[in-house]
């Protein structure tokens, strides 16, 4: 038997990533006979939308599942993700009029990817939007009834589940529960294991794993007959190794991402050949306040609110400098370039009215811990920031007239969900980006197969699905689409494994 190095030791020598390295990794010595002390058909790692997606279609196949979940509770980003979902063809465009479809979905987000992505791999996800929505109702899962228009899509195609913090993933962990898949909470993957002939036959883990303690826990090894899905999500809290891929994303830049989405188990696929695949692409989300940590509530706010239906302004001008709708890297490279002539940054505003503001469900407690405000004037809102007031009033008349026209003439942001910004009281939030989504990570196939380095084969025994993968989005992910991603490939990957020939390991 072969495993991988030890988390620590592959620290040392191979943090970098370069391919020789891991080429060379991957071929140990033989070992005698490995035992485990569990097996079963799958083993899923990752409690997100890809693992519990790729669990759910295993389970459903007839397969025997194990999920292994590092943190203390279910679902990872995904728990904390704000619910929105694009799907290309949804009931709700049907009966709202909205002319939709995979291949203008496809479009997007190639123009999105600046040319980067990966298109047979989009492909899946726009065609399997709406097949995953369908998933999502089966189990359980609620959406509220209305489109969102997100930025960088052609038209209004997100879905918002009712309930943003776990509205998919908590149905989706009881669904898996009833169905009998073994589930591990607390149990981190230290160690891939390979048999000789290098199939991925299992996984070394620490059960009663406290992710604050690097080592805590109790050794295991669980086996898996037909093989180990990865679905592991980003590394964006990871500052040291996403600094070897940007070095701009320092400690200065928060993350929005949950305290263990530390990469872990994409470096140990790294370490036995896994192809990497533009690691260096990591978006920021640029609808982060610098006024709160994490994902938080103005992330929401804006999205939903701010952005669609109100306006972003420099402060010192009270001027738009970007559309508020363009995809996320236009929006945060604008924004980054806010600064002072000393280098630091000047957060930009962005408000709406009374009238934006009704579906934006942070909204009460953005109030209630002060990272969003409300002003009975867009003068006493000028004030308040230190905003030219007439420069700022202007602006809004500006944007009215081109809501009424139907027609941005400063940065031809799309309308359709627009609103003249007039009615009082006014609502505003500091605006930052903050480091969000890790769009590369391991090259898989359509079949969500992961890529050896050198032969650009599959690795036998080896999947891999969501965040974790690499090159689906080029060089920026569109908004909605992390949801998508994560349970079409999910799917792919849970129905792909149970068709693999299993190996006896007992």
């Amino acid at each position: 038997m072969k495993t991988t190095p030890s988390r620590r030791s592959f620290l040392k020598l191979a943090a970098a990533c370069t391919a020789p390295a891991f080429g060379s990794l991957a071929f140990a010595a033989p070992q005698t006979k490995q035992k485990f002390d569990k097996v079963a058909d799958v083993i899923v790692i990752g409690s997100g939308f890809a693992g519990l997606a790729a669990a759910l279609e295993a389970k459903e196949k007839g397969a025997s599942v194990m999920l292994l979940e590092k943190m203390p509770a279910y679902g990872g980003n995904s728990a904390i993700n704000g619910g929105a979902f694009a799907v290309a063809g949804s009931p709700l465009q049907e009966k709202e009029g909205i002319k939709d479809s995979p291949e203008l979905m496809l479009q997007d987000m190639i123009k999105s990817g600046r040319g980067l992505s990966h298109v047979d791999l989009l492909k899946n996800i726009v065609y399997g939007t709406r097949p995953a929505f369908d998933f999502t109702v089966k189990y359980g899962v609620k959406y509220k009834p209305f489109v969102q228009h997100f930025g960088g899509h052609s038209v209004p195609r997100i879905m918002q589940t009712i309930e943003s913090t776990g509205g998919i993933t908590r149905p989706l962990v009881e669904a898996a529960k009833k169905l009998g898949v073994d589930m591990h909470l607390g149990c981190a993957v230290t160690d891939l294991v390979l048999n000789d002939e290098g199939r991925v036959i299992g996984v070394k883990v620490l059960e009663r794993h406290d992710y604050r303690k690097e080592n805590s826990g109790v050794p295991q090894v669980y086996g898996a007959r037909k093989g180990v899905v990865a679905a592991t999500g980003g590394f964006s809290q990871n500052v040291a190794f996403r600094m070897q891929q940007d070095p701009t994303l320092g400690p200065n830049l928060e993350s929005t991402n949950h305290p263990g989405a530390t990469g872990e188990v994409l470096q140990n696929m790294l370490a036995i050949g896994a192809l990497p695949i533009q690691l260096d692409q990591i978006q920021l989300g640029p609808w982060s306040s610098p006024d709160e940590r994490g994902f938080g509530l103005v992330s929401q706010f804006n999205t939903i609110a701010g952005f669609p239906k109100g306006i972003m302004v420099d402060k010192r001008t009270g001027r738009r400098f970007v559309n508020e709708l363009a995809d996320r890297k236009a929006r945060s490279d604008a924004i980054l370039k806010q600064l002072d002539e000393n280098g630091k940054p000047v957060y930009p505003i962005c408000f709406t009215d009374s009238v934006g503001v009704k579906q934006a469900q942070t909204l009460k407690n953005g109030l209630k811990y002060g990272v969003i405000k409300k002003f009975d004037t867009l003068g006493e809102l000028a004030d308040a920031y230190g905003i030219p007031k007439e420069a700022l009033i202007k602006q809004v008349e500006e944007f009215n007239a081109y809501v009424r026209e139907g027609k941005d003439k400063q940065f031809d942001r799309p309308l359709a969900l627009a609103i003249e910004i007039k009615q009082a009281p006014f609502y505003a939030a500091r605006v930052w980006p903050k480091v969000h989504y890790c769009m590369g990570g391991v090259g898989i196939t359509k079949n969500a197969e992961v890529l050896n380095v050198r032969t650009q084969k599959p690795i036998p025994g080896l999947y891999a699905a969501g965040e974790v993968t690499g090159g689906t989005h080029g060089a920026s992910r569109l908004g909605g689409c992390a949801i998508a991603d994560g349970l079409v490939t999910g799917r792919v990957a849970g129905d792909a494994v149970v068709a693999n020939t299993p190996v006896n390991l007992e």
